[in-house]
Formats: C-alpha cells, sequence, structure tokens
C-alpha cells in the first residue's frame, strides 16, 4: 500500500508528537564514504526535486531522497549513503513547510510543519522560527531549514499579529520567536 501524507487539519498535536517520535531518519551525519561524485539534482526555491532538469514528481522519492540530504558545515548539501555522497544544488531551502498546526495561545502554543516531504517538525529550542530576507523559515535538522510556504506564512503572521500586533512574534513549545526581520 502506498504512504500516504497525514493530514495535520485532522491530528490532534499528540498524535503529530508521536508520528514525530517514530520517524527514523538514516544516521547520514555518521556516513563518510570515499566515492564522492555529483547526483544532478537541484532542489528548486519552491521546494520542487529536479534531477537532469527533470522534475522528479513521485512523493514517495522525494521523501526517500529527502531522507538522505545532509549539509556540511561549509553549507554544501549532500545526498549521503554508506557507499555515496552525492552533491545537490538547493537553491534557497531544501524543504518547504506546506501546513500549520496550531494549538493553545501565547507561551502555551504548540506549533506543527508538515513539510514538502512529508516531515514533521514541531517549532521549539532546536527548530527555531527565523526571519531571513523577508521569508519565514523553521529549522528542520542539521542545519537545514524549511522555508514557509506563503499560505503558512500568512497564517502564522496572522496568529503573531493577534497576539502581539507592536512586535509580532510567536510561542511554541516555551519559546519565543519574533517574526519581524531585525533592524
Amino acid at each position: 500500500m502506498p504512504y500516504e501524507a497525514p493530514d495535520l487539519a485532522k491530528l490532534t498535536l499528540s498524535d503529530i508528537a508521536e508520528l514525530v517520535a517514530t520517524r527514523k531518519l538514516p544516521p547520514v551525519e555518521s556516513w563518510e564514504p570515499a566515492n564522492i561524485g555529483d547526483s544532478e539534482m537541484r532542489i528548486a526555491s519552491d521546494g520542487k526535486w529536479f534531477h537532469q532538469g527533470g522534475e522528479v514528481t513521485r512523493p514517495a522519492m522525494v521523501r526517500a531522497f529527502s531522507s538522505l540530504l545532509r549539509r556540511d558545515a561549509d553549507g554544501r548539501y549532500w545526498l549521503v549513503t554508506p557507499q555515496q555522497k552525492l552533491s545537490i544544488i538547493v537553491d534557497d531551502a531544501p524543504f518547504i513547510a506546506a501546513e500549520l498546526q496550531s494549538e493553545g495561545e501565547g507561551p502555551e502554543r504548540s506549533l506543527a510543519f508538515r513539510l514538502n516531504s512529508d516531515d514533521l517538525v514541531f517549532a521549539d529550542v532546536d527548530h527555531a522560527i527565523e526571519m531571513r530576507g523577508g521569508l519565514l523559515y523553521v529549522h528542520v535538522r542539521g542545519g537545514m531549514s524549511a522555508k514557509l510556504a506563503r499560505p503558512v506564512y500568512y497564517e502564522l503572521a496572522n496568529l503573531a499579529l493577534a497576539e502581539n500586533p507592536e512586535d509580532p512574534s510567536i510561542w511554541s513549545k516555551g519559546a519565543q520567536f519574533r517574526l519581524a526581520s531585525p533592524v
């Protein structure tokens, strides 16, 4: 049976937390294969994946490739297996936060994001929300972020403005994030 992405609107945050806990990613950070090359792949700024110029349209393939993605300290992106380390071009962020689920208010709020890879991420101390160049991003893992899709950006901005119109910020899992660019 093919994998079906979760619908965040139908899940409680407890359900989402359980899904996050069960997603096991391969330990790509610990793999240092000798065989290094070019994947001939690119992730566009809209989150679409391309191989040799053609779009990768199967969600299962994007999900599989995204689980092998790593970003090194020098900022380069790689697809890594125990046997190979292949470079990949990332135009902006490797992920897009496509859906938002919010529960609670103020410091008691929890925010969960579904990514275009179908991974789920809670905004918290380790997964900060930040403004870069007028766009919002949430940290995913290993120096990699997800850019918030426009509808998610507006949804988050509306939540923040409703709570604090003078200095828009949002809480999630005990951490507060400013949604305005630093002056």
